[in-house]
């Protein structure tokens, strides 16, 4: 099997380190892409450090790949040498349970979800490899026609953190005369209010940060609460339609709930490390809904990257080079960066 140039840690925990990594052979329903920007996402550092668990090492992150297609199997069709495509969360799945048949890949029933790295694919019995790497092979059917007008580094990102905000978004019904509220202004966060703004929602941003109101409203949002100041929720009570969690911290989810319409709905997309905990009455006094939304499936990810080039929408970007990659983890799990950092594998 052909091997690339590639980034990643040896052993749980270990630096991100130059290595070498096998792809396999070009089948006739893959693409290989020669990748050119890959996005970082803190769930990278999550799994480098295993703090979800077990993991299989040596392990290439990176899930947010933007490249140029380089070749194409002889079945491929809908794709062409020369183009500019995207790989996002996952690379395959059991293709035949009632989510996958409705294109919601991401929830496979059959636990056959295979996500892009540190994880096993059964269909060709290689350890998958992230988009930290100079190349990829992937299954033309999970691969994403990214547009030639998106500039590559900004769109790398869409691919997990446009998707997870978009899904929600375009599930819950976010348009014109509706009124969502996103919490957090992080990397989930901004794309959030970029594309609520743009389908047309009246948008809030929820922050501890008052540093940032500058930022949300720049970003398309048309009001701003501090959550420090006192009486902040209450303020904005039976006020909102739907409500997106995008932090990983744990919060009152109970106090934001308060501010949901009737009928609202409070989505968690982030990752807490505490169960949340909501008393019932909250939910029955105005029939309210608590739920749970995760990336979004091969066909949504794709409307998802349409609307941001109809849009001109990308995720604000700081570019680094693959030897500042632990340098950029140290970042992210400062809060200290607007808003993804993107590595540039083609210029390296």
């Amino acid at each position: 099997m052909p091997t690339v140039s590639a980034w990643g840690a040896a052993s749980a925990g270990a630096p991100i380190r130059p290595m070498t990594v096998e792809r396999r052979e070009l089948g006739p329903n893959d693409v290989r892409i020669d990748i050119t920007h890959s996005g970082i996402c803190h769930s990278d550092i999550h799994q480098v450090h295993e703090d979800w668990g077990r993991a299989t090492f040596p392990m290439v992150p990176g899930h947010e790949i933007v490249g140029r297609i380089a070749e194409i199997g002889s079945d491929v069709q809908g794709f062409s040498i020369g183009e500019t495509a995207g790989i996002g969360c996952f690379v395959d799945s059991c293709r035949e349970c009632d989510a996958c048949l409705a294109g919601l890949e991401n929830y496979c029933a059959r636990g056959g979800t295979v996500w892009t790295y540190n994880s096993s694919n059964p269909r060709t019995g290689e350890t998958t490899y992230g988009g930290y790497s100079t190349s990829i092979v992937a299954d033309a059917g999970y691969v994403l026609h990214v547009a030639e007008t998106l500039d590559p580094a900004g769109a790398a990102p869409l691919l997990c953190a446009g998707i997870t905000l978009w899904s929600p978004l375009r599930h819950w019904n976010a348009g014109p005369g509706t009124r969502v509220g996103i919490i957090g202004l992080g990397g989930l966060g901004h794309m959030g209010v970029k594309l609520a703004s743009a389908l047309g929602a009246h948008v809030t941003v929820f922050s501890h940060s008052e540093s940032k109101r500058a930022d949300a409203m720049a970003l398309g949002a048309d009001a701003f609460v501090n959550t420090r100041e006192p009486d902040a929720l209450r303020a904005h009570g039976f006020s909102l339609d739907l409500i997106i969690n995008t932090v990983s911290a744990d919060i009152a989810v109970e106090s934001y709930m308060q501010t949901l319409k009737q009928d609202g709905t409070l989505v968690i997309v982030g990752l807490p490390s505490a169960p949340v905990s909501v008393h019932v009455g909250v939910l029955t006094q105005r029939r309210r809904s608590l739920a749970g939304s995760s990336i979004g499936g091969i066909r949504e990810t794709q409307e998802m990257l349409d609307f941001c080039a109809d849009h001109n929408i990308v995720s604000d970007v700081e570019v680094i080079a693959p030897d500042d990659i632990d340098e950029a983890y140290r970042r992210v799990v400062d809060s200290d960066v607007k808003y993804r950092f993107v590595i540039d594998i083609a210029g390296r």
